[in-house]
């Protein structure tokens, strides 16, 4: 034993980066928070002391006949690596269970999956991401997850603590492998979320390399941040693991957005392939589209009391008409009883009754659903902006800074319409000598969602900033949060909304507004919005604001604003901004 030990300190093998990937280790520390993943005491920050106890535990657990407590079942990932380094004597452990999974597993290549922004869930609205591992079946639905999430219940978990905790650390994030098509079902099915698959350019070799490690990390615990070690940095680990000569996760410091996650992946050349896997709320509106205005009620109601005999005999409705009726009862029904608003028995009778009649149709061509901007062409997430502003008459020059992440006057491609959501957007100005902040937003959350025939969500927002935007004209912070509908077509969307808003010098109110967004060219987009405030002391405030972005590429973009405000002491003031807009 000591031979072998020796040689890994002469190779320095603890210094080698592929075992500190394997120990999650940056810089001589490890961020897995968990004891048992560690053999030594002070594993998680000696990876000296972490190997020479590595191998103590696989030497004696090589002429071992008990699998559930072995070393080397437990860490397969190690044992092959070290083996191959230090040529040390094979076990005669069959490691049953490990076995049994990576059979089911199959583990030949993998995939990305990013579903898209959930757009009335804060805590989804930045996307998501997590792997597939490609099985050699043909059916992908058979492949298996692999998911890092924080291991608490949003569904029963409050809103904002959920928020709160998870920006400093206040659950253990955990590693899962599950069916891909349980994964469908949650993020496409459940949350109304698109998915995009992202085809990497991995070895069965370097999949099974990952696979080993995965199977180390089950029912390991490690702190789970929102904007650090969130779900997407978890998966970079797991694609250096397969590929060690990659380094993903250096891209990140402070913040890691899970879009910003595919492009560095897509930069590192390992994409080769994407596809597109609409959600139940993109097949439902399109079947909004298909079906006559005249009949669309009708799903709903094949819904709630099924009387499919009277339907299949209305002379007046077309076959063509029938089958896209039907076809669109049956997934409204399966919608419900994902999102759990229709009981089990109910859902089984009434499924049976829709397909069987269906079946009686015929055969039709599937529907055909077009393909949105794949999230790649879409604008990076830090924002650097240089401008120019006139108001009443006064110039000013402006500067600007925003870490993350998205806009509503932004360039749309690849993003879902109606949404924003911004952190520490910092505006600046310099005119006469003089500097001065215009705004400092801590969040603000904009999910505009249009209402149709088959779903009715509200759309809502809500701001924390310091701006300039009262009618003092002064420095104040600003919080308010509202809710309101929105409507729209291919060509853009109409809101209406009111917002509660309260000021830090105590002036507070009812902000009611209309806006308008034109969205239809991928050139340009308008967002019009006027409003009227209601103050606590009976004073009133109206406000016109009308901005045009011109998208230069997908991270360039001029935009040219204008303001107009009546404020309490009947003055008016209006200003004219041109921006330039960078995002890297």
């Amino acid at each position: 034993m000591d031979s072998y030990i020796n040689k890994a300190i002469d190779l320095k093998l603890y210094n080698n980066r592929y075992w500190h990937l394997l120990l999650h280790m940056d810089n001589n520390i490890s961020e897995i928070d968990d004891a048992n993943f560690f053999f030594s005491k002070d594993g998680a920050i000696n990876p000296k002391s972490e190997l020479i106890s590595t191998l103590k535990a696989f030497y004696s657990d090589i002429n071992s006949s008990d699998e559930n407590s072995s070393s080397i079942c437990r860490f397969p990932a190690r044992y092959y690596w070290l083996k191959e380094k230090l040529d040390f004597p094979s076990s005669s452990l069959e490691c049953k269970e490990y076995q049994k999974i990576l059979k089911r597993v199959d583990p030949q290549s993998v995939t990305l999956v990013f579903p898209s922004a959930h757009i009335n869930s804060p805590a989804s609205m930045f996307g998501h991401t997590f792997l597939r591992i490609n099985s050699s079946y043909n059916s992908r639905l058979l492949s298996y997850a692999i998911n890092y999430a924080a291991n608490a219940d949003t569904k029963k978990e409050n809103g904002v603590v959920f928020a709160i905790k998870g920006l400093i650390g206040g659950y253990y994030g955990l590693y899962s492998l599950l069916p891909y098509y349980d994964k469908l079902k949650e993020y496409r099915d459940t949350e109304q979320r698109d998915i995009w698959e992202y085809d990497l350019n991995l070895t069965p070799k370097e999949t099974l390399k990952m696979f080993r490690h995965i199977w180390e990390l089950k029912d390991t615990n490690s702190f789970y941040y929102f904007f650090t070690e969130n779900c997407s940095y978890n998966m970079l680990w797991l694609l250096e693991i397969a590929r060690d000569k990659l380094y993903l996760r250096d891209k990140f410091t402070y913040q890691v957005i899970p879009l910003e996650t595919v492009y560095i992946i897509k930069n590192a050349g390992l994409i080769k392939k994407n596809s597109y896997r609409p959600s139940k709320r993109a097949v439902l509106l399109k079947y909004e589209k298909l079906i006559d205005k005249s009949y669309i009620d009708i799903p709903k109601k094949l819904n709630s009391k099924s009387k499919i005999y009277l339907f299949l005999d209305n002379q007046n409705i077309s076959l063509e008409q029938k089958k896209y009726i039907l076809e669109a009862s049956v997934e409204l029904l399966e919608y419900r009883y994902i999102k759990g608003q229709i009981k089990k028995d109910k859902y089984l009778t009434l499924f049976h009754q829709l397909t069987m009649a269906r079946a009686t149709l015929g055969q039709s061509s599937p529907i055909s659903i077009k393909t949105p901007e794949n999230p790649l062409k879409g604008h990076r997430a830090v924002r650097l902006e240089i401008g120019y502003k006139n108001k009443n008459k006064d110039s000013m020059a402006l500067l600007g800074i925003r870490p993350a992440y998205h806009s509503i006057d932004d360039p749309q491609i690849g993003f879902m319409r109606g949404t924003q959501i911004e952190f520490l957007d910092i505006l600046l100005s310099k005119s006469k000598d003089k500097f001065r902040l215009e705004k400092g937003t801590i969040l603000s959350i904009i999910s505009i969602s249009q209402r149709d025939d088959f779903f009715k969500p509200l759309s809502w927002r809500t701001k924390f900033e310091f701006n300039r935007y009262n009618p003092n004209g002064k420095l104040e912070f600003l919080s308010t949060v509202g809710a309101g509908y929105s409507w729209g077509n291919n060509f853009g969307y109409l809101y209406t909304l009111v917002d509660p808003f309260y000021y830090s010098n105590n002036d507070y109110g009812i902000d009611s507004s209309i806006g308008i967004n034109i969205d239809k060219f991928n050139l340009f987009n308008i967002n019009m919005e006027f409003a009227r405030k209601f103050y606590n002391n009976s004073n009133t405030q109206n406000i016109m604001n009308i901005s045009t972005g011109v998208n230069i590429s997908n991270n360039k973009q001029l935009l040219f604003k204008y303001n107009y405000n009546s404020n309490i002491k009947n003055k008016t003031q209006d200003s004219s901004t041109i921006i330039f807009k960078y995002f890297f």
